[in-house]
């Protein structure tokens, strides 16, 4: 990554705006194919969930169906320094997968939306744009490109801010630098992004 600031494709066409992206549709673990690297969530319904998880491949003993789940930061170490890491056995029931959905509503409608949610299963995550979404840094959040296209695996390092040039802007890492950040304390590359294609998951 670079570390340019990136043009403002809606400089001068104030009406022109992106779909916001996909929603996250947490997904039961035994209605999806294979599971390894994918984004988890585990829980129970009517008890709470637990994010910021990947999982490995399906483990079957005896009758029972399990799935090996770890932090998401020991899955980014394992990969990058290829090394083996804890990761527990959780009954497959307990275990939803991070699917995509359709796009969310447009900035100011979340505001309409319902908030309530059932205890059955995870809730539904819409996007927020960056310009709403409060503080960021650290978040995992998505950079949109004029084709419609989306980005993801990406951390906001620093707050919305406005640059040399008077564009407002955050500086967003690959999640693996974010996390190798923390591990090996060598500082990730850096991306400015305009906050218009910014937002957080």
């Amino acid at each position: 990554m670079t570390g340019g600031a990136v043009p403002d494709p809606f400089a001068g066409h104030p009406d022109w705006a992106l779909d916001p992206p996909r929603s996250i549709v947490p997904t039961p673990a035994n209605m999806s194919g294979k599971l390894r690297g994918r984004r988890v969530l585990i829980g129970l319904p009517g008890h709470g969930w637990r994010a910021d998880l990947r999982a490995d491949e399906k483990v079957v003993q005896g009758s029972r169906t399990y799935v090996p789940v770890m932090v998401e930061s020991e899955w980014y170490r394992a990969e990058a320094d290829q090394t083996e890491v804890f990761a527990p056995l959780v009954p497959i029931e307990r275990v939803w997968v991070e699917e995509f959905g359709i796009a969310g509503p447009l900035p100011g409608e979340q505001a309409l939306a319902l908030r309530l949610v059932s205890l059955d299963e995870p809730p539904r995550r819409e996007a927020v744009a960056a310009l709403d979404a409060g503080a960021i840094s650290g978040r995992r959040v998505i950079e949109l490109s004029a084709d419609g296209g989306e980005r993801r695996d990406l951390r906001a390092v620093t707050e919305l801010h406005t640059n040399e040039l008077g564009d407002v802007c955050a500086r967003v890492a690959a999640e693996l630098d974010w996390y190798r950040w923390a591990w090996s304390g060598k500082t990730p590359k850096t991306l400015e992004v305009s906050a218009h294609l910014l937002w957080a998951e």
